[in-house]
């Protein structure tokens, strides 16, 4: 697909400053973009590729004040990085538009509906009872259980996997090998020393706007849902245990794992590696760093913690940089100690 520097200015509102009939069919990273591709420039440390990148248009931002000539025809905007991500999500999107129908070897159940402009790819599963709404893409390979509720737009990429009764809303995106609704891991011990599995009847609500990394796995509840609210960003590789409920608009970095039954506050950011316990509350706001391991409740909005037990973000720091001097103090209390000592010699020279 071909656009012109013209028509991208009109897309992202936009003003151009060069040829707007300079035409892109691809996209480039401004330091190897060639012609014929769009780059853009958001940090400021890139700044020096502008006038030299070889890309015939680039997103810059309105504020930018040129220090050399350019060769590129350039599009202002008031935030690069974010124009430049919705032209992404425009192009993506008028790729998957093209996908329609219904591809064999697949099977959809005759209990299923499906909405307008549905595309099914090879392999794909869909049981009865299963509604599907409109414009929604399901890749090859991917498996939708019995009575599962999917709202429009939603795009379910190569072997994802949504189990039964489970309800997803608009405008979800699920990356490839992910499982929705998977059983939780509820096991009672019996008196022999054995476990007994105990059965998860609930489901998996993942309301709009939500996008879900890659070989991630979100368990069905024991009795009732795990939820995730609208516009939660979900990296790969997450594990969200039964019951446990994400706030709306809160991102959890990759290899992140959340305990049953724990409630994440509305934007709250999760870093890589971190671990939370089962049946704590995160308050709003919060922020865990990666690879923190968060035993207890936060309760105070806005909190910033890291570690392992995570404990307050600004005292961790203080308590990491004593730690690093513990070397020197050892060597200063040594010496305070010897003077200590030389003192009381002296003393006991001169009483006597």
């Amino acid at each position: 697909m071909t656009f012109t520097a013209n028509q991208i200015a009109v897309l992202l509102q936009g003003k151009i400053e060069g040829e707007p009939d300079c035409s892109v069919d691809s996209f480039g990273r401004i330091e190897e973009a060639k012609k014929g591709q769009l780059a853009f420039l958001a940090n400021p440390k890139y700044e020096d590729f502008l006038y030299t990148t070889g890309a015939s248009v680039v997103i810059v931002g309105e504020k930018l004040q040129l220090k050399h000539p350019v060769q590129s025809t350039l599009i202002r905007v008031a935030d690069p990085y974010s124009a430049f991500a919705s032209l992404l999500h425009h192009y993506q999107q008028l790729k998957t538009s093209q996908l329609n129908g219904v591809q064999e070897p697949s099977y959809v159940a005759t209990t299923a509906t499906k909405g307008e402009n549905v595309y099914i790819g090879a392999f794909a599963y869909v049981g009865d009872g299963t509604s599907i709404g409109n414009n929604v893409k399901i890749f090859p390979g991917v498996f939708i259980g019995n009575n599962v509720k999917i709202g429009d737009n939603c795009i379910f990429h190569p072997g994802v996997k949504i189990y039964h009764d489970c309800v997803l809303g608009k405008n979800v995106v699920i990356h490839s090998g992910t499982v929705i609704g998977g059983d939780g891991f509820g096991f009672a011990p019996q008196a022999d020393g054995t476990f007994k599995k105990v059965p998860q009847i609930g489901n998996v609500v993942i309301e709009d706007n939500v996008e879900i990394g890659s070989n991630a796995t979100i368990d069905r509840a024991t009795i009732g849902s795990t939820v995730i609210r609208a516009g939660a960003k979900l990296d790969n590789l997450i594990q969200i245990a039964h019951n446990v409920e994400v706030g709306t608009n809160t991102v959890i970095a990759a290899q992140a794992g959340v305990s049953g039954s724990t409630k994440i506050g509305n934007n709250v950011m999760i870093g890589g590696q971190a671990g939370v316990v089962g049946h704590i509350q995160i308050a709003d706001g919060s922020r865990i760093n990666a690879q923190s391991g968060v035993s207890k409740s936060i309760k105070k909005p806005k909190s910033s913690v890291t570690g392992s037990p995570a404990y307050e973000y600004a005292s961790a720091l203080r308590s990491q940089a004593v730690t690093r001097n513990l070397p020197e103090l050892e060597k200063r209390i040594t010496d305070l100690e010897n003077l200590v000592k030389q003192l009381l010699e002296e003393k006991a020279q001169y009483n006597v």
